[in-house]
């Protein structure tokens, strides 16, 4: 019998999301009767503590005799059990300098690791994460710097409400100018805001009237790689040719930024690909975007307005565009920038369900069926003291080296 434990997350700035909701559980425990789950105590987790102990699952302070343990965000080194499995966001896959250590003391602790953003299918596609909840929110927060800038409408912090129904709740009741709004990205991240669009109603066109035509409403356009990439050659090909020769591509961004007024970007970035809009592209008159919800957040990347992470407490700045630095987001001339890097945290109750539902589906039967489709070996960072063969590229990051 595998025994899982749900651990308490010990990361400051406290988060409250947890990978397995008590609803959740049970409904792991009626699948894999075979399964055994405890829970760590916790004073933060947006589920109590008696919820779990209601839903039939022991609740105590000392889990050190499961065998897999399951987290949201990096465990404290001082709190890392030794010879244990971990499922976290462990945040080192890209080399991130201040996380160096912590894979250092999970492989001198002998702990098998298993990155939440590693969990991929067989075509390298995430199979678990809290994307769908970052572009609900990080939409939500959008429109609220937009009522804040403009003035037209004020709506409360979604951190107070209650889940993703009370988001959409207090959106119907606001009043749109007609304006135009561009949402980039057809993964999680963009489903996310697109269903925060549609509940509002917002009307949904095609590239050609959006960039062509005025409308007596606000109205959206959800855009592909293709749509706001074109090769330099101005060879139309497919997608798989952008995601393989993305040095060949400049960012075709501009004609949409000529006629928004509002961009949400939902896109993921990779590696090689151009900015879709640069310091220089901001400068110009013809660049008309007033707000930019940037739930992507890559620091001095593709969205150049987006100079540093925003907070949930201080979610929006201003950008100048000529100065190229922060103002205060009521300045005239600033391009209003929210950029908060851990939105779902303002949606811990409806995030920790989705996750849940994810991990259960794609995860939990990998101990059961023999890791029938590889998810385990894919995602298993650190096994017997050494990394393994997929994450070998961080062995100089781990003696930094690098």
């Amino acid at each position: 019998m595998t025994k899982f434990g749900i651990i308490k997350e010990r990361k400051n700035p406290p988060d409250r999301r947890v990978v397995f909701s008590p609803e959740g559980l049970k409904k792991a425990k009626s699948m894999f009767p075979e399964a055994s789950f405890i829970v760590e105590n916790s004073d933060i987790r947006v589920f109590h503590d008696e919820e779990y102990e209601k839903a039939g699952f022991a609740v105590t302070d000392n889990i050190s005799d499961a065998d897999v343990l399951l987290g949201v965000k990096e465990v404290p080194i001082s709190e890392l059990i030794p010879n244990k499995k971990y499922f976290f966001f462990s945040h080192t896959i890209k080399k991130q300098p201040y996380n160096r250590d912590l894979l250092k003391v999970v492989l001198e602790k002998n702990i098998e690791l298993y990155d939440h953003e590693v969990i991929i299918g067989k075509h390298g596609f995430r199979l678990i994460g809290f994307g769908r909840y970052a572009g609900i929110v990080g939409a939500y927060n959008g429109f609220r710097a937009l009522g804040l800038r403009t003035g037209g409408f004020e709506l409360p912090k979604a951190e107070t409400l209650s889940d993703q129904k009370a988001l959409e709740s207090e959106l119907t009741q606001i009043e749109l100018p007609n304006i135009k709004i561009v949402l980039t990205g057809k993964g999680k991240v963009g489903g996310g805001a697109k269903e925060i669009l549609d509940a509002m109603k917002i009307k949904e066109v095609g590239v050609d009237a959006y960039l062509n035509q005025t409308f007596d409403e606000p109205v959206y356009v959800q855009i592909d790689v293709l749509d706001y990439n074109k090769r330099s050659d101005d060879i139309v090909k497919d997608k798989n040719d952008f995601y393989t020769n993305p040095q060949e591509y400049v960012s075709d961004f501009m004609r949409f930024a000529k006629v928004s007024d509002m961009y949400i970007a939902g896109h993921f970035f990779g590696d090689g690909a151009p900015f879709l809009y640069t310091r220089e592209d901001a400068k110009s008159e013809d660049f008309k975007i007033m707000v930019v919800a940037d739930i992507s957040c890559d620091i001095d990347g593709p969205v150049a307005t987006t100079i540093r992470p925003s907070t949930i407490a201080d979610p929006i700045y201003g950008y100048h565009p000529d100065r190229e630095e922060e103002v205060d987001y009521m300045d005239p001339e600033a391009i209003v920038v929210m950029a908060v890097d851990n939105l779902p945290c303002e949606l811990p109750r409806d995030a920790s369900e989705g996750f849940g539902e994810m991990f259960l589906e794609h995860v939990i039967p990998a101990f059961f069926n023999n890791d029938a489709d590889g998810v385990l070996d894919r995602g298993r960072m650190t096994q017997n003291g050494k990394l393994t063969e997929r994450y070998k590229y961080l062995k100089d990051y781990v003696d930094g080296k690098e």
